[in-house]
This record gives structure tokens, C-alpha cells and sequence, in this order.
């Protein structure tokens, strides 16, 4: 009875981890189909894969793929664990005047002594840090600083993003700095489009200057 008892669980096991290698699988080709042809700022979030699928149906995020591709796109969302900070509707740039929640792709987000600030891109949000003689507030008070990936629009901790720099994808203000969670996405992103990759770190006042020329 023991032996006919551990194949049964054995069985079961790779069952199981078939089952999770197949979601896996799924998750991967969602967030292909997703980057290809969704609107990455609309998608759903949460609920089950059927309320998902159902949610982009309705939507139109997606134009027209059929149901095995939206229940891929499906599992990517379900998969993915970090959210995004929200741009209120009428959220203007302290630098440029733009409405940042027109373009929630782009955005950055900043918070000094509780109070929230947001940007159309991570070239404004830097001036905002950098240029002391035009925005005025000591730089100690800032408690939090995020980008949004490129591709997924999950937060970042603007010191853990990689930026892809010189590229001829353009902001709404121009030349950016484009933020991806990963170097391999950075990288990636390179090489259909040109550019170089830098960390926060490697910022300074005059290459912020120079992506306006």
C-alpha cells in the first residue's frame, strides 16, 4: 500500500508542477501579447483570469485578438505582484505645467513632507531635484521617488531602475530617460531602438540640459 500510496503523491506532485510550469508559460506569452498590442495603461486590475478576459473583451484594450490570446494576457496580469502609484485626474507638472495624467505611461512621482508631486517624465522630475535655484524645498524631505517601468508600468524605486538614455523613442517632453525594472529589459529595449543604459546615480544636472538640445 505504501508503494501504490507514494506514486499516487509522486503523480501528483508533477501534475502539479506541470500545471505551474504550463501557468508560467502562459504568463510569459501574456505579457509578449500584452507589450505588442495593448494599451498597457488601460489593462484591468485583478479578479479572476475569467473576469479578466471578460474586462478586456469589454474594454477593447486589446483590439481584436481572439480568447486564447486575452486569457494569456489574462495570466500576465494576474502574475503581476507590484502595483503602480495613481496620477489624479488634473495633476499638473511642477516643472513644464503639463498634465501629467495624459500621459500615465511617462510618469514619475515624488513625495516631499507628505505632500504628493508628479511628472510627465523622469527628465522633468530630475530638474525638479537638481536645478535648487528654481524649485526651492529642502532635497532632505523627500521620502519617496518612483518611476514606472516602460513596458509594465509597475512602480520603481527610482534607485532600482535602469534608464535608457539616447534612444529615438520619445517623451512628451522630447528625449527621456526611460526606466525598465530589469537590465535585461533595458537592454532589450536597445535593441530594437538605440540608446545606453545608466542608474540614478550617474545623473547630473548637464546631461539632464543636454536631453533638451
Amino acid at each position: 500500500m505504501k508503494g501504490i500510496f507514494f506514486i499516487l503523491l509522486v503523480s501528483i506532485l508533477s501534475a502539479n508542477n506541470l500545471s505551474s510550469v504550463a501557468i508560467k508559460k502562459l504568463e510569459f506569452k501574456g505579457s509578449k501579447i500584452a507589450k505588442l498590442f495593448c494599451k498597457q495603461e488601460a489593462l484591468p486590475n485583478g479578479g479572476s483570469i475569467e473576469q479578466i478576459v471578460n474586462k478586456l473583451q469589454k474594454s477593447g484594450v486589446c483590439g481584436n485578438l481572439d480568447n486564447d490570446k486575452l486569457k494569456a494576457v489574462a495570466y500576465y496580469i494576474k502574475s503581476k505582484k507590484s502595483s503602480t502609484f495613481k496620477v489624479p485626474n488634473g495633476a499638473k507638472c511642477p516643472v513644464c505645467g503639463m498634465f501629467v495624467y495624459k500621459y500615465p505611461k511617462w510618469a514619475a512621482h515624488m513625495v516631499i513632507k507628505n505632500k504628493d508631486y508628479y511628472f510627465d517624465g523622469v527628465k522633468d522630475m530630475l530638474k525638479f531635484y537638481f536645478f535648487d535655484e528654481d524649485f526651492k524645498y529642502n532635497r532632505d524631505d523627500i521620502s519617496k521617488v518612483e518611476v514606472r517601468d516602460y513596458y509594465s508600468l509597475e512602480s520603481i524605486d527610482a534607485k532600482d531602475a535602469f534608464y535608457v538614455i539616447d534612444s529615438k523613442v520619445y517623451g512628451p517632453m522630447g528625449k527621456e530617460l526611460i526606466p525598465f525594472k530589469s537590465l535585461k529589459e533595458a537592454k532589450a529595449f536597445i535593441a530594437d531602438h538605440g540608446g545606453r543604459v545608466i542608474k540614478l546615480k550617474d545623473t547630473n544636472p548637464k546631461m539632464i540640459l543636454d536631453l533638451d538640445k
